[in-house]
């Protein structure tokens, strides 16, 4: 929740790479970051009903961000839609700052979950959505995984169960940088049987939006936006 002396104010997204270059501290997963940084900006600009003042509302839209080891992308898109102060960018992971190496929750407006531990935010988000359909709302769940974050077997279970119980409202996208050690046998959407499947280029924004606005399915829906290979 905002403290009542927090000014917090849009800005233009032309402005979010310049956003970005402010969260330093975090070199080593700059690359994790900057892959999801297209697919992030979507979401928050054109798909999620969700806005700084109704971070709270019971029916808002969910995202979670399960890839949560690389959040630099994820800050600069919440302060570019005035979820957070701008200058909180500049002290990522300081002693008295909001926004650690891993997001949290309970510091971070708009932030659904304290995430970094790999391979949990799919369950997460299969337990988010059951939860908002048990209520009656009509609400969207979006979770973001990374391609080698698909070798926890959590995400397995969680996908099998999604398919079975036909969570219509839950969306995962997987961000494929090729960061998986030994990929995958027919590519990244054959992970997810039961469920409908869009495969697009992860820098086209009106692609991605597309893929992530489909409605008219009764099933789980996966997003893989292919990016440059990590590295």
């Amino acid at each position: 929740m905002q403290s009542e002396n927090m000014t917090v104010t849009a800005v233009r997204p032309d402005l979010l790479g310049t956003l970005l270059t402010r969260v330093t501290g975090d070199e080593k997963h700059a690359p994790s970051a900057f892959s999801t940084l297209d697919v992030l900006w979507v979401l928050y600009d054109r798909i999620l009903r969700v806005t700084p003042e109704t971070v709270d509302e019971p029916d808002r839209d969910r995202f979670l961000l399960s890839k949560g080891h690389g959040p630099a992308a994820y800050y600069a898109v919440l302060a570019a839609n005035g979820f957070i102060p701008v200058d909180w960018l500049d002290d990522l992971g300081g002693a008295d700052s909001h926004l650690g190496h891993h997001p949290d929750r309970v510091l971070i407006p708009g932030v659904e979950i304290g995430t970094g531990s790999l391979g949990h935010g799919l369950g997460l988000a299969v337990g988010t959505a059951l939860g908002l359909r048990a209520q009656g709302f009509d609400s969207r769940t979006f979770v973001l995984v990374g391609d080698a974050e698909l070798d926890e077997g959590s995400n397995h279970e969680a996908i099998a169960y999604a398919a079975a119980a036909r969570i219509r409202s839950l969306t995962a996208i997987v961000i494929d940088n090729q960061s998986s050690t030994h990929g995958w046998p027919g590519g990244i959407a054959s992970r997810f049987p039961g469920w409908t499947t869009s495969i697009v280029d992860g820098r086209d924004h009106d692609a991605i939006e597309h893929a992530l606005s489909e409605k008219d399915r009764d099933r789980p829906h996966v997003v893989v936006a292919a990016v440059e290979k990590k590295g």
